[in-house]
């Protein structure tokens, strides 16, 4: 028996002993996903070449390998677009039976469970996502979201008691790129549900969701003009948030772009939801759990690679336990695995855009400039494609940039406290209020944090865990309005005399 491992390369078998445990490579096929070399506009239930006659290159971001050319919707397209709309919320979808809607949606969902692995591979060639968060987070999520609100369709008067709801009309509807096809489920789904229906614009840069998302509706029967998806960068965006004859918009996206929204729409009489960015406070105290928490933290800020409007950015940590959290998030950062988003054994995948890869460098290098101290795990990067390793700063002050500005990247901020209220103070001093965390094993303490946290979302013990049925939303500079639960649905009614 060979006991010493000096022995052992002395005869050539060093080999025999590993050395660190590694991951075989472990990709999802891309073949189970076809792509069109080009791809039209949809409206009214088919596909049409765009009257602006300009187009675009959408790539997949992890090998900047071109995916498909795209329409940029012109303002003749998007008025095309809206009186497919309009006619069909007239002629058809209002005058439906609520449970005949309901059926639709149902289809629609189950569709979506069947096409679960194509969608996700499309989700990740797109976006950058890692295919195990697209695979077991987003599509899961997404059919969640229909079936839910398929079961309201024919319930509107439970949901608003003693009311009259009824449908608005045409909806515009504007996403990001972060979480694509989950962001049409919560656009869609409850204005389908209320009797509404849409134009939908996706992001510039990942479009081809929505687009795999027109062969579902096709294949659900769902009537022409129900849902019409329009592509283009922020022209398109604009020109569907200025047509007259829209009712409502719903926005997500950043800060800058919903006030400009705002005041477009100020004194129109259209009915406007935003949800915008944020800078999450991620709170533990000395009490927490803390293998748990770092996970917590882990998940609140690297999930999707930051790009995430509730990342919990800012992690508040009470000052008696801070080294022995810097330690274990540290340990834990090494074993995060960087790269191909195809990869089951893929955490991080990457960044959406060259774009956005410049800001996150910039407010990193702010970071620095400013006198943060910064860590990042060894890390060996894909020689192609846009990727930006974890990255943690501790010795931050509330002033910094990176402690105050939303960063939309695996970029942590650490700072400490040593009262309960002095991390409330510390965490309400952002201009946003979209979401927060709390680890303590005190339930009181928890109850008595929610209720001072300026914060739609307070999760407990937990972070970055969504369902249908509870509402998510901001305040301050994140937005206004909920989607998710029966207040999702309160955007797409009128209400007696509303």
């Amino acid at each position: 028996m060979i006991k010493d491992k000096r022995e052992v390369a002395r005869r050539g078998e060093a080999a025999a002993i590993p050395t660190a445990w590694e991951y075989a490579p472990a990709p999802e096929s891309r073949e189970i996903v076809h792509f069109e070399d080009r791809y039209g506009l949809y409206i009214g239930g088919q596909f049409l070449e765009p009257l602006s006659n300009e187009r675009y290159t959408t790539i997949d971001p992890a090998r900047e390998e071109p995916l498909a050319e795209i329409a940029q919707a012109g303002k003749a397209d998007v008025d095309r677009a809206v009186k497919a709309a309009r006619e069909a919320y007239a002629e058809r979808w209002s005058q439906l039976r609520p449970s005949e809607r309901a059926k639709y949606l149902f289809r629609i969902a189950r569709i979506l469970q069947e096409r679960s692995r194509e969608f996700a591979v499309v989700e990740s060639l797109n976006g950058g996502k890692p295919i195990r968060e697209s695979r077991d987070v987003d599509l899961p999520l997404a059919a969640a979201h229909f079936f839910y609100y398929a079961g309201w369709a024919d319930k509107l008067e439970y949901a608003f008691p003693n009311r009259t709801p009824r449908p608005i009309g045409v909806a515009g509807q504007i996403i990001p790129w972060n979480f694509p096809l989950l962001m049409l489920a919560w656009k869609i789904a409850p204005a389908l549900a209320a009797g509404n229906t849409v134009v939908l614009k996706p992001a510039e840069t990942t479009p081809l969701s929505a687009l795999l998302f027109c062969d579902v509706v096709r294949q659900a029967e769902l009537p022409p003009g129900v849902v019409n998806i329009v592509t283009g960068d922020g022209r398109t965006g604009a020109e569907l948030v200025s047509h007259p004859d829209v009712d409502k918009i719903a926005f997500t996206g950043s800060t800058e772009v919903g006030k400009a929204i705002q005041r477009t729409l100020a004194g129109s009489g259209k009915r406007l939801t935003l949800e915008l960015g944020g800078k999450a406070a991620n709170i533990i105290f000395d009490d927490a759990p803390l293998d748990q928490a770092v996970e917590g933290i882990i998940n609140g800020i690297y999930f999707n690679q930051g790009h995430v409007c509730c990342a919990g950015s800012r992690l508040f940590v009470e000052e008696s336990i801070y080294e022995t959290v810097i330690s274990k998030l540290k340990r834990r950062m090494k074993t995060l695995r960087v790269g191909d988003p195809l990869d089951k054994n893929t955490d991080v995948g990457a960044i959406n855009s060259k774009q956005q890869l410049d800001k996150i460098g910039s407010l990193v290098q702010s970071g620095i400039d400013e006198g943060a101290e910064i860590y990042q795990p060894p890390c060996k990067l894909p020689e192609r494609g846009y990727w930006f390793v974890p990255t943690v700063f501790t010795n931050v002050a509330q002033s910094y940039r990176i402690a105050q500005e939303e960063i939309f990247g695996p970029v942590l901020s650490v700072l400490t406290f040593r009262t309960p209220d002095e991390a409330i103070e510390k965490a309400n001093n952002t201009p946003y209020g979209l979401s927060a965390g709390v680890w303590t094993e005190k339930g009181s303490r928890i109850l008595a944090m929610a209720q001072k946290l300026r914060a739609g979302v307070v999760w407990a013990n937990t972070y970055n865990r969504f369902d249908p049925a509870s509402p998510f939303g901001g305040y301050k500079e994140s937005g206004f309005g909920r989607e998710g639960g029966r207040h999702g649905l309160e955007p797409y009614v009128a209400l007696d005399g509303s």
